[in-house]
């Protein structure tokens, strides 16, 4: 981006904010989404992180390179802000009396997103992280930015950065194995209870197999 452009976003140009917004709308939300796992709430993080931008655009520098590292940060800012706001209405509703509670359809809006069950079981394992490691696994890895962008994002060194990556990367990576023999074991379990037990389904005497083909149809 060069200087003519940024200073017209320090400047609060309604038209700079606009080709800005066009420009990184959709990696915003993304980075959004895979923080929350929630397509509501990516969109309100979306409109959370432009107002911030607006309010700070003053920080913006003159010269530089892409704002991205900056934005994703600011939709980062709003992430942490909305989960401690939900958290603080759960709160809530659990003092209320059982039957005062409303039913919540979260779970069903979700279900309108085609890869629900692999965002899933993605969120259920990066639950395990600490929320600094999550938020660099989400910088680096889903929204790629390089180590200094992710630094600039957070306002953190780069090398925290490279530090809560590897442990992130080490912790899932764990889990991962972990995973993969517990699947295996359980499909050596499942063909084993399928084997037919020894002499049943053939007659003393016989030939005739165990397991006989279907019969076919004839036309």
């Amino acid at each position: 981006m060069d200087i003519h452009e940024r200073a017209r976003i320090r400047a609060g140009d309604p038209l700079a904010f606009g080709r800005l917004f066009d420009q990184y709308a959709r990696a915003v939300y993304n980075h959004a989404f895979r923080l929350t796992g929630d397509w509501a709430t990516a969109e309100d993080v979306v409109a959370l992180t432009y107002l911030d931008t607006w309010r700070l655009r003053e920080r913006v520098d003159l010269e530089g390179g892409s704002l991205r590292p900056w934005l994703l940060g600011i939709a980062t800012n709003a992430s942490r802000n909305i989960a401690r706001s939900a958290r603080r209405h759960q709160a809530t509703l659990a003092r209320l009396p059982r039957d005062e509670i409303m039913p919540d359809f979260a779970d069903e809006l979700v279900g309108r997103i085609d890869d629900t069950g692999r965002l899933a079981t993605v969120r259920a394992a990066l639950a395990t992280l600490r929320r600094a490691e999550r938020e660099v696994f989400a910088l680096v890895v889903w929204s790629g930015l390089d180590y200094h962008g992710a630094a600039e994002a957070l306002g953190v060194p780069v090398g925290t950065v490279r530090s809560r990556l590897a442990r992130a990367r080490g912790k899932l990576q764990k889990l991962t194995d972990a995973a993969l023999s517990e699947r295996s074991e359980s499909s050596q379990h499942s063909a084993r209870n399928r084997e037919p037990r020894s002499g049943s389904g053939q007659t003393k005497g016989s030939r005739t197999a165990a397991v006989r083909p279907a019969q076919e149809e004839t036309p």
